[in-house]
């Protein structure tokens, strides 16, 4: 256990030497703001830009509090997961191409504690970005459009979380596959549009797909019901997680012992 939090510590100076931990919340929370704030400005964005008749009025149904704070996740779902996989991409590709992992790995380090510290430092990471950007965004909806109540907000940000701790598996795992950080970042997106992809075509059969998760919040958010699809889903993502962090030790244990 010891080893295991040096090995996170150390990943979490690093990340505070490359200055991950001021930029990465900065554009979590811009991107969650950046939807509740233009929707409510729009009107007086569209008059301050001109291009309309002289006595025209704007009229522009406000969506319900809960799906302007739906459209956060949205945003964080597009961007922010590029900003995670590029934020990702070289956390063991990269160590691998420099042969720093091989310094760190011919120490009793077992490879099980490197994967996971590394995944551990990079969900911290993360999760703290993410809770900032939803506290704005859960604020502004409250302050302009109407009531997001907290009990929402709460399960929103532990379901969502454990989506993104999934595509930090995936990542990991990716960066176990190949040296070269551009490829793992090519490798970690197709990966994440496929499963998108594939889970709507075939959500018929595919119901708890973690990809789905997103639409099942838009559910619980504008009901206050957690279904039974989003606690499945959750639970398929908590177990391909697990996998993946095995995944991801065996073949980078079966790459660097060949």
């Amino acid at each position: 256990m010891m080893q295991w939090m040096i090995l996170f510590r150390k990943e979490i100076l690093e990340s505070w030497r490359n200055f991950k931990w001021i930029w990465v919340p900065l554009v979590f929370i811009l991107l969650s703001i950046i939807d509740p704030l233009s929707t409510y400005y729009l009107p007086q964005i569209l008059k301050a830009t001109g291009g309309l008749p002289e006595g025209a009025t704007i009229n522009i149904p406000t969506p319900p509090s809960g799906e302007i704070f739906m459209m956060s996740i949205s945003q964080l779902n597009t961007i922010g997961l590029l900003v995670i996989a590029l934020i990702s991409m070289g956390t063991i590709a990269g160590e691998r191409k420099s042969g720093v992992a091989e310094l760190i790995l011919v120490k009793p380090v077992s490879y099980f504690s490197y994967v996971t510290a590394k995944w551990a430092a990079h969900v911290f990471l993360v999760l703290v970005a993410l809770l900032l950007g939803l506290l704005s965004s859960w604020y502004y909806v409250n302050l302009l459009f109407g009531e997001v109540s907290f009990a929402s907000f709460g399960s929103t940000f532990c379901f969502y979380g454990l989506w993104i701790a999934l595509v930090l598996a995936i990542s990991l795992f990716m960066n176990t596959l190949s040296k070269s950080p551009g490829l793992v970042l090519f490798f970690t997106m197709g990966s994440l549009i496929t499963l998108s992809t594939v889970s709507r075509i075939f959500s018929h059969l595919i119901e708890r797909s973690p990809s789905l998760m997103t639409g099942y919040l838009r559910e619980m958010v504008n009901t206050g019901n957690i279904g039974h699809d989003l606690w499945g889903a959750a639970g398929i993502t908590a177990g391909s997680i697990i996998l993946l962090l095995f995944f991801a030790t065996f073949t980078l244990k079966r790459k660097e012992i060949a």
